[in-house]
């Protein structure tokens, strides 16, 4: 699931994708998926392909779905499987690679890792 919902993410051009092991730190779940965009708009279309191929490849439908309506971060929870897709503003405020640091990363395909983060004051 992490890998599909990672290539979903990249397909819609999503933002340093990063996956966590997070199973030994979190009862709750097994891996984190961290993304990001520069905009609302591509938030929203990271959200869609994701749901929609984890529905299509894994039959997987999220049990919670939240902060869709501002489209500055949403988080989809697939119990299995959380799926962070954040604005690029509110991921450098929130930085939860910083607080996940200490869990091992889960290596994704080269196609599934995004693409570097545009520096907001080349927008």
């Amino acid at each position: 699931m992490v890998k599909v919902a990672a290539e979903a993410a990249s397909d819609k051009l999503a933002q340093e994708i990063i996956a966590y092991d997070v199973s030994e730190q979190l009862a709750i779940t097994e891996a984190f998926v961290l993304c990001s965009a520069p905009n609302d708009r591509q938030v929203r279309a990271i959200v869609e392909e994701v749901e929609d191929q984890l529905r299509l490849k894994a039959g997987a439908k999220p049990l919670r779905r939240e902060g869709e309506r501002d489209g500055r971060w949403v988080l989809l929870d697939y119990a299995d499987i959380v799926v962070h897709i954040q604005h690029e503003e509110e991921r450098g405020y929130y930085g939860l690679e910083r607080l996940w640091k200490d869990c091992p990363t889960i290596q994704l395909p080269e196609s599934a890792r995004g693409a570097e983060r545009t520096p907001l004051d080349e927008l």
